[in-house]
């Protein structure tokens, strides 16, 4: 059995063609969709984990060392690995709420693939993270049709960072199908995700037309400009069909990212000074909430980094203020802000304000903030965005007959405005934010594998 897998930045979901019909697989309950998290009381867990209850083997000797380093570690820990150790989507989010300090929690782990300048061993770790995402998510989708799924088309943004080129992207791929094949996909194959969600936009069309497909999901931004129509519909050669691709690592997170930068950083101590007059670094208030940055994230919460921090608050003119960032360290309560960041960026949507309260466990930090505001924060991403917009029409050659946005910040006004603004005069239509990828990946799987 195929089934198209969109193991998105914010959210996994899953489905397949049942009678020509598309059908979504429930995951947790009634919802199809699981958020890309993962929790478990150290990140040595994981590997162990999937060794130890999951009868899930490494992939070659760099991930048998990691496994034996894990095993030594939580042994030294006291830690003995139970199936209930590992918590995915709300349940990993809630766990880590609770008690920051005490977890390892991760939030997007595929905003990491394709990272260079990176150990073999943390390449090796990203894999078992991935692994055990999608071995969670397979044995939900089995248990749920009570059939066995061997055969699966995976979604992959055009550039999964944007820098690195061709090498960066073959090491992602590579990680997302050594991880699969672990988890029990003997046959995998990987599609464009805005291809993806044209294909599901194009079984809407009754004629052939030109389509800028813009799809703005958690960790990327990628346009397809595609041929499609019923001359196309079925087809499992779509060449000639493609005609342009752009793609960058900037997506919902990124907004996330920019608006806690912008708006909630000055609470912890960003544009105030030291005794001496000078500037505090800039890093030490981006580095915490750069979630998609795994350089950054190990500079921030590095032993060290708290001696610093430390002597920033001594030599502040605002030490009240860098306190809060030197509890942020202490706490590893990045991803909290930036979960309030994102609650921000929804609400705002149909509010003309929002106040954020970051909860810092020592006191709760209250923030307005206006939709001005959250436009202004954002300039920077909405900027990217529309100039990937405008290079896909310009490596076309000409303008689309219609512009098909999907993605979950796709919603956002500001971000379809921006589009518009690009391309003024072309007609914008939206489906199904969410299900639009996976939709199409349940299409081409059904291509694929017939």
């Amino acid at each position: 059995m195929a089934i198209g897998f969109d193991y998105g930045t914010a959210n996994c979901s899953v489905a397949h063609l049942n009678n020509g019909s598309v059908e979504q697989i429930p995951l947790v309950g009634d919802n199809c969709y699981i958020a890309s998290t993962l929790c478990a009381p150290t990140a040595e867990t994981v590997s162990e984990y999937l060794f130890r209850c999951l009868d899930i083997r490494p992939s070659n000797d760099i991930g048998e060392s990691v496994l034996r380093r894990a095993v030594k570690m939580n042994r030294e820990e006291g830690i003995e690995v139970i199936p209930s150790d590992v918590l995915f989507g709300e349940q990993a989010l809630n766990l880590y709420l609770e008690d920051p300090k005490d977890v390892y929690y991760i939030k997007s782990p595929k905003s990491f693939l394709g990272a260079m300048g990176l150990r073999d061993m943390q390449l090796s770790f990203f894999e078992d993270l991935v692994c055990a995402m999608m071995s969670n998510v397979k044995r939900k989708a089995e248990a749920n049709l009570e059939r066995t799924i061997e055969q699966t088309v995976i979604g992959r943004p055009v550039n999964f960072l944007g820098r690195g080129g061709d090498a960066s992207n073959f090491q992602a791929e590579g990680i997302l199908l050594r991880a699969a094949n672990r988890a029990g996909f003997k046959d995998v194959e990987f599609q464009y995700e805005p291809v993806a969600a044209g294909l599901e936009f194009e079984s809407t069309l009754t004629e052939n037309k030109n389509v800028l497909v813009v799809d703005i999901g958690g960790g990327t931004t990628d346009c397809s400009y595609i041929q499609m129509g019923p001359s196309w519909v079925g087809k499992d050669d779509r060449q000639q069909s493609l005609i342009a691709h752009t793609g960058q690592l900037v997506g919902g997170n990124d907004l996330d990212i920019y608006i806690a930068f912008r708006r909630f950083m000055h609470a912890f101590g960003m544009g105030t000074k030291r005794l001496s007059g000078l500037d505090i670094p800039v890093t030490q208030f981006w580095n915490p909430i750069a979630i998609n940055d795994v350089q950054a994230q190990r500079k921030f919460y590095a032993h060290d980094n708290l001696k610093e921090l430390r002597l920033l608050a001594k030599e502040a003119l605002e030490p009240e203020k860098v306190n809060r960032l030197i509890a942020l360290h202490q706490e590893t309560l990045g991803y909290a802000v930036i979960r309030e960041a994102e609650k921000a960026k929804i609400a705002l949507e149909e509010n003309a304000e929002y106040k954020a309260m970051l909860d810092l466990y020592s006191e709760h930090v209250g923030i307005e903030i206006n939709q001005s505001d959250m436009a202004a924060a954002i300039d920077n991403p909405t900027k990217k965005i529309q100039a990937l917009v405008k290079e896909a029409a310009q490596q076309a050659g000409t303008l689309p007959d219609v512009i098909y946005m999907t993605g979950g910040s796709a919603r956002s006004s500001v971000l379809r405005k921006a589009v518009q603004d690009v391309l003024p005069n072309i007609p914008v239509v939206s489906g199904n934010y969410f299900g639009s990828v996976t939709a199409g990946l349940a299409r081409w799987a059904d291509v694929c594998f017939r």
